[in-house]
């Protein structure tokens, strides 16, 4: 018998300009979770759709059960038991989740799908993953976690012999996450493989098995779990010595830039009086269980949602920002928590992306479009935000996740915002960006702009901002000092009004 259930063997694939994967080998055994690490553009995802039949290698093998494969495409994988969990979620909002789970597999009783069993199926699907869901609830109804939690349970129902996670737990609070632990241990009992995209290296030591290593598209190394330290996977994924997750603190806060007094938004769902101060040059924190209304308390700052009551005083001056126009005009930028469904323009290039949300600064009186200016500000995107890609007129869809997301950001900067409302900033960003990503907060914090940073990741809570807003079921629950607090108070606070 085989030892591995999956051989990938000096797996090529190139596209215009760049070579994405360069004779990369993965050898999975079954019964096993495999973690695949690597900063991002590293190569996992590509690997992974390479596999998946989603992209066509240019060369090398792939042996499923000892035996060679070519999937034509995605489905072609499903069938011969091979499942995926994407990091961008693709489902279809206005259906109902049992819909999503058997879309282009109905079972039908006669010429009509059979309804009943289609919903019983995936009733006894959630039975065994401990999923506390009705099947007949329309997907837009649910927040990230539970989307995809039904994405999880969707590969499960293929009987999946190898099922690929991309950072699976970049939504889950801590007991979505230890749940599935709980599934992904069961599916081991199985036989079933996991590979497991994370870049949360916590997650290594209680779930995997075995990790592989790659870098700028190649392999770098596998090792068993038990004999590699974090640090020294750090050290493979990144090429460098990385010695401290957060960047040293040079800020410091200043006076007070922005009020918020009493803002509700009386819209399901809702937030109810929320006050503070927002001081120039500091980094707010904004903590809070799933349903905390994180979301829609930078939301409704940014006009995004209509406040019903309330005050934003910026400046001393009460402001309106009754849409994001306005906010925009106002000073505010938001980088939005879901990259793909309100982040980016998939389809377009990176130099689109770039300047679309300062679209005005390149079309002067006389109505003429200003290239040579638009060419200089994306390759200042380019550059400052360290961006990997071949050239400006590149798809940012083809991008990796970490990479789209510096693209955002360098999008809001060149607005020159004074208040940088950030929703998850980091979610599915590997370490070296993230401490990019957290050394530039703390560059703009120097330059006098304040920062509000939602984040699930505790140690990223504690590691970066000045003080942390928590929030509970729609009200503000405290403020505290970062310096001063602990993640148990934290955590008390977010359950206060539940």
């Amino acid at each position: 018998m085989n030892d591995y259930i999956l051989e990938m063997i000096d797996i090529t694939k190139e596209f215009p300009g760049v070579k994405a994967l360069d004779e990369v080998c993965l050898r999975v055994k079954p019964g096993t979770v495999h973690a695949l690490m690597g900063e991002n553009g590293a190569g996992k995802s590509t690997l992974m759709k390479c596999l998946f039949g989603i992209y066509r290698k240019d060369n090398g093998r792939i042996l499923l059960d000892g035996q060679e494969i070519k999937f034509t495409s995605s489905r072609d994988a499903l069938d011969h038991g091979v499942s995926m969990v994407h990091q961008e979620l693709n489902q279809v909002q206005t259906t109902r989740i049992m819909d999503n789970i058997w879309l282009g597999r109905f079972p039908h009783k006669g010429l009509f799908i059979d309804e009943n069993k289609i919903y019983q199926d995936t009733r006894e699907i959630f039975r065994s993953l401990e999923i506390k869901l009705d099947p007949r609830q329309k997907v837009e109804t649910l927040p990230v976690s539970e989307s995809q939690m039904v994405e999880i349970a969707k590969a499960v129902s293929y009987n999946s012999k190898i099922i690929v996670m991309d950072e699976p737990t970049s939504s889950l609070t801590e007991n979505e996450v230890q749940h599935l632990f709980r599934i992904i241990k069961s599916l081991k009992e199985q036989g079933v493989a996991v590979i497991y995209i994370s870049h949360k290296m916590e997650e290594i030591d209680q779930i995997a098995d075995e990790v592989t290593i790659m870098r700028d598209g190649k392999w770098i190394a596998t090792e068993s779990v038990n004999n590699i330290t974090t640090d020294e996977i750090i050290n493979l994924m990144v090429g460098r010595d990385l010695t401290h997750r957060f960047p040293h603190k040079t800020n410091t806060p200043g006076e007070s830039i922005l009020k918020v007094e009493g803002l509700t938004a009386k819209y399901q769902p809702s937030i109810i009086d929320v006050s503070f101060e927002l001081r120039q040059g500091e980094i707010l924190g904004v903590a809070g269980l799933v349903g905390a209304r994180r979301t829609e308390l930078v939301e409704t700052i940014f006009g995004e949602r209509k406040k019903t009551e309330g005050k934003l005083i910026l400046h001393g001056k009460e402001i309106d920002n009754k849409s994001p126009y306005y906010a925009i005009k106002n000073g505010f930028a938001l980088v939005t928590e879901e990259r793909r469904a309100t982040g980016i323009f998939a389809e377009l290039d990176i130099q689109f992306n770039s300047v679309i949300a300062n679209i005005d600064k390149y079309i002067p009186w006389y109505q003429w479009i200003n290239e040579r200016m638009i060419q200089q500000d994306t390759q200042w995107v380019i550059e400052s935000m360290n961006v990997k890609t071949p050239h400006q007129k590149t798809r940012i869809e083809s991008l990796s996740g970490g990479n789209q997301q510096k693209v955002i950001i360098g999008r809001w900067l060149l607005t020159e915002p004074e208040i940088l409302l950030l929703d998850e900033p980091t979610r599915g960003i590997d370490v070296g960006a993230k401490f990019e990503i957290y050394q530039l907060m703390i560059e703009l914090a120097e330059r006098k702009k304040a920062v509000m940073m939602v984040s699930s990741e505790m140690p990223e809570l504690l590691g970066v901002t000045d003080r942390i807003l928590v929030m509970s079921n729609g009200r503000m629950a405290g403020i505290v000092n970062t310096a001063e607090t602990t993640q148990e108070e934290i955590l008390r606070l977010s359950a206060k009004y539940l």
